[in-house]
């Protein structure tokens, strides 16, 4: 088996996981009410509320910068492989290869951003 498609697999698998996993979580989070809440119920009713929204905020704020991590990983390992090989045949072109390195994990500096920004609204 390549090692390349070991890893896809092992993505397939890991994406699978987590959509069942947020699945239950969408299912198992939903409160429904049939009555009418009044005092003292109506507020638990609204801080249970307040509490799921800062659960999904949460959520996304993790989802956010965790897919920036993980795509700025897959192209690190592509973008670095084929720098290095590079720079072994060419040595001069080091700093353009490392600025493309670089570029690569800028994506990880965009997942940070949305996820403090997500955080910030909560």
């Amino acid at each position: 088996m390549c090692p390349k498609e070991g890893f896809k697999t092992k993505v397939k698998f890991s994406l699978v996981v987590t959509f069942i996993v947020l699945g239950m979580l969408a299912i198992g989070g939903v409160n429904a009410f049939a009555q009418d809440s009044t005092g003292v119920e109506k507020v638990k009713t609204e801080q249970q509320a307040n509490g799921s929204q800062v659960g999904l905020g949460l959520l996304a704020a993790a989802l956010a910068f965790g897919f920036g991590a993980l795509g700025a990983g897959i192209a690190i390992a592509n973008v670095g492989s084929a720098a290095m090989g590079a720079i072994a045949e060419k040595p001069e072109i080091a700093t353009q290869a490392l600025i493309f390195i670089a570029l690569a994990e800028g994506l990880v500096v965009f997942g940070f951003v949305t996820a403090l920004m997500i955080i910030g609204r909560i």
